[in-house]
């Protein structure tokens, strides 16, 4: 771990595109780790929290900030029971994905939290998000939280392997966002021996919906903006946007017309597509029907484009896409998803659906993916368990006295 004065090493780039937004390289090397949840990073983040909450035009924002107020972090922190007996591991060297504005901050938090100083790479795509996010931070720092900048080291680069391969060398943890290529390009980067990777590989997720409880519901315009915030918020780019719709029941037709119905009216009002969009999502319809055995196909002004198949293969998610492009299959139980869940099946948002059947499928079934299974409106809430990592344990060490 580099985190004495006469261990840090100089970083240099010759790269011009090289930035420091927030923090300062040397700094982080001679941070030394704090406990999980420590008081200051509590305080920082709650501070934190509160400029973010003032936030009123980007939701993720709001949503970040509830989640990092310290009231909810306490309640994080009782879920582990040897915090006094861990350290951070020393330097987090964080990859942020390209495609969700704001994961930086989460991984930031949680490497906080796990009691280590972190570099973020940035996203190479420019959100305002990670703009405003950014200036907070680094007002916090200057005014009232110095304590925390040796912690924080935020950066951004294109893809540059000497530059990857210096801030490799000197991590102690490396967390890996963005998909199976970026996973193994950072791989040929090498760690200190005792250093490992923390990766979030390429998955897909799907929905399940109970029609008869679905019809059941006044308010089916909360359910069209739950659905729509865990896909068109995000272009269905995000691993946790569903990309098929399993539907359950006896009364799917009538469900399914004034489900798809409410989302187009939601669409049409809150989302763009752009006609890249549209002709990728037109191409990968083609792709599919020559396949999969497809039954029908619906297009709601392309805004929606909805894919009935007759079967599941295997190999249905190689045909996947994004901007509102979504299979759908009827199912009787749970257990007809199977076929679909391998190891790059991360989350399975549901509505209508009965606890102790999901838990009876898992414990019959044991399926070989699905990470998370949570109620729809909640797939991108962020956890400090993601992709069946406990981010605080796996980004600290737990120290053995005898």
């Amino acid at each position: 771990m580099q985190n004495y004065e006469d261990a840090a090493i100089h970083m240099q780039f010759n790269s011009i595109d090289f930035k420091v937004l927030t923090g300062n390289l040397e700094k982080v090397q001679k941070a030394l780790p704090l406990a999980p949840f420590s008081d200051d990073v509590l305080a920082f983040l709650n501070a934190l929290s509160r400029k973010l909450m003032s936030e009123k035009m980007h939701s993720d924002i709001v949503t970040l900030g509830f989640w990092i107020r310290q009231a909810s972090l306490i309640n994080e922190k009782t879920k582990y029971d040897d915090i006094n007996s861990r350290l951070g591991r020393g330097i987090a060297f964080h990859i942020a994905p390209s495609n969700v504005a704001i994961n930086f901050a989460f991984s930031l938090v949680a490497g906080l939290l796990a009691g280590n100083a972190n570099i973020i790479r940035l996203p190479s795509k420019d959100f305002p998000q990670v703009n405003i996010i950014i200036s907070a931070i680094n007002q916090l720092l200057e005014e009232s939280h110095a304590n925390i900048l040796p912690y924080i080291c935020i950066v951004k680069y294109p893809v540059n392997k000497e530059i990857s391969d210096k801030l490799s060398s000197i991590c102690d943890v490396r967390i890996i966002w963005g998909g199976d290529k970026t996973i193994a390009d950072l791989r040929s980067s090498a760690l200190p021996p005792r250093a490992y990777d923390i990766t979030f590989a390429d998955r897909y997720s799907a929905a399940a919906i109970n029609a008869d409880e679905y019809l059941l519901i006044e308010n089916k315009n909360k359910i069209a903006t739950d659905f729509f915030n865990d896909t068109y918020l995000n272009d269905q780019n995000a691993c946790t946007s569903p990309s098929i719709i399993f539907w359950m029941g006896n009364k799917i037709s009538e469900a399914k017309s004034i489900f798809w119905n409410n989302i187009n009216k939601l669409v049409k009002e809150k989302y763009q597509l752009s006609a890249v969009q549209a002709i990728g999502k037109l191409s990968a319809l083609y792709g599919a029907s020559a396949n999969v055995s497809v039954s029908s196909a619906n297009k709601f002004d392309n805004f929606i484009t909805c894919v009935e198949i007759n079967e599941i293969p295997e190999n249905l998610m190689d045909y996947k896409y994004n901007s509102g492009f979504f299979f759908e299959y009827n199912i009787d139980n749970l257990s007809e998803i199977l076929p679909v869940c391998n190891n790059k099946f991360q989350t399975l948002t549901y509505f209508g659906l009965k606890q102790k059947d999901i838990e009876s499928f898992f414990a019959e079934y044991k399926p070989q993916g699905i990470d998370r299974v949570v109620p729809m409106g909640s797939s991108m809430d962020f956890s400090l368990v993601w992709d069946g990592h406990d981010l605080i344990r796996e980004m600290s060490r737990k120290i053995t006295i005898v």
